[in-house]
């Protein structure tokens, strides 16, 4: 969940201050947002953290757990987009949450009674995977109902601040937890989080309007209907080529995450701490690049800034591949993150906005969840590919075949004259 104009420069997307075109329902969903995105990133890797300081697996295991469960919980997802769209979305969105809770949960249970094993941890990453599309993809077609699309970017921006905030804070903390506790302890607080996000939107006190919640009777019934969400990107100009570049830079960032870690912890030896603070400090960058977001595309406007983010992402992930022990090799990994970081932080509200902007209003729930599934199984594929490659070649060859990679996903890149103005998503829906 990443959704007009601010009303003063100040507010433009920031995490303080109140727009009065966004309003009491969306600040409830705003808290709910923060709350729970700062317990996942309190928990920050904790699944990996677990398989490798607990159960002491190797880069076949960890790779293998950042791969299959996403994979198995975007299969699982597939028919929820549908479901979604012809539901009221906070039931959906607060449905989503408890079931994260309970399965992040269970971990510390297992770990408690001294059962905790490679496969249940499998098994909850099946299911919070699953839970995260359906509840992203009811958030976003929630975010929709509930702002002007003038207001799109700001409330996306209010997100993505806030999501550089959390990662900027929680993985210190996490890892000072991890430190006194163990990795098991900083999944309790992410479970509360989940618990916490359910009561502030169960606390918004809004219904939707009834065109964009249907009855249950006339929910979709044939199995074409779960091909809508992908039907209305592929055939959209713009959101087709940001589709498959999305989903090429996620992938070949996200395969690499479980090496890095795997190299930092394992042989160069760093802390928990220092790992958690590599990608904690760099996120400043993100909570600037999402604060100059608004500003950028009211100077340059909307298409430049897209382009030139999206491509500048792609420039920095080579630079992994030297890491080294001992303060220098921190000063790089945080060095490359901030870089990185800093361009996403900027592109990523922009991005947002557009999709939902150009996503048919009866339609955002299917299309949003066909992103997120095809996002999530792409990261499950490359990682399993990685996890092999670094087993073949090692970790570094790995990051830096990843890094070659990405310096191509900009010629994938909409062209400027692919972008259309919001009222073309009318004209896109079948």
């Amino acid at each position: 969940m990443h959704g007009s104009r601010p009303a003063a420069a100040g507010d433009e997307g920031g995490t303080g201050g109140r727009h009065p075109g966004l309003g009491r329902p969306f600040a409830w969903l705003w808290a709910a947002y923060a709350v729970s995105t700062f317990g996942t990133w309190l928990a920050f890797d904790a699944l990996p953290m677990i398989a490798i300081l607990v159960l002491h697996s190797g880069p076949a295991g960890v790779s293998a757990l950042a791969a299959v469960g996403p994979a198995v919980g975007a299969l699982v997802a597939v028919p929820l987009g549908p479901w979604t769209d012809f539901r009221e979305k906070r039931p959906v969105m607060v449905a989503m949450d408890l079931a994260r809770c309970a399965a992040v949960l269970s971990l510390p249970v297992a770990h408690l009674f001294g059962v905790l094993g490679f496969g249940q941890l499998l098994a909850v990453s099946v299911a919070v995977a699953a839970a995260d599309i359906t509840f992203t993809a009811a958030s976003g077609a929630l975010v929709k109902t509930l702002v002007r699309p003038a207001d799109l970017l700001a409330a996306n921006g209010r997100f993505e601040s806030t999501q550089w905030t959390a990662s900027v804070l929680g993985p210190p903390l996490g890892g000072a937890m991890i430190g006194l506790f163990g990795p098991v302890a900083t999944v309790v607080a992410d479970a509360v989080s989940y618990l916490l996000s359910a009561g502030a939107l169960r606390a918004m006190g809004v219904r939707e309007e009834p065109s964009t919640a249907p009855a249950p009777a006339v929910a979709p019934r044939r199995a074409a209907d779960l091909l809508d969400g992908w039907r209305c990107v592929l055939a959209h100009p713009a959101l087709r080529p940001l589709f498959f570049n999305s989903v090429l830079v996620n992938g070949l960032i996200m395969a690499t995450a479980p090496l890095l870690a795997l190299l930092m912890l394992g042989p160069l030896g760093f802390a928990p701490w220092q790992y958690g603070l590599a990608f904690a400090v760099p996120c400043l960058g993100g909570l600037a690049g999402s604060r100059a977001a608004p500003r950028l595309v009211a100077r340059f406007g909307r298409d430049r800034v897209l382009r030139t983010a999206g491509a500048l992402r792609a420039c920095w992930l080579p630079w992994l591949a030297f890491v080294r022990p001992g303060p220098g090799g921190l000063a790089l990994v945080m060095g490359v993150e901030l870089g990185l970081i800093c361009c996403a932080g900027v592109f990523n509200p922009v991005f947002a906005a557009y999709r939902l902007e150009q996503a048919p209003r009866h339609r955002v729930a299917r299309t949003l969840s066909a992103w997120s599934v095809t996002s999530k199984a792409s990261i499950a594929a490359m990682t399993a590919l990685w996890g092999l490659l670094a087993s073949a070649v090692g970790p570094r060859a790995a990051l830096a075949t990843a890094g070659l990679l990405l310096l191509a996903t900009p010629l994938l890149l909409p062209r400027r004259a692919a972008l259309v103005p919001a009222e073309g998503a009318a004209r896109t829906a079948p």
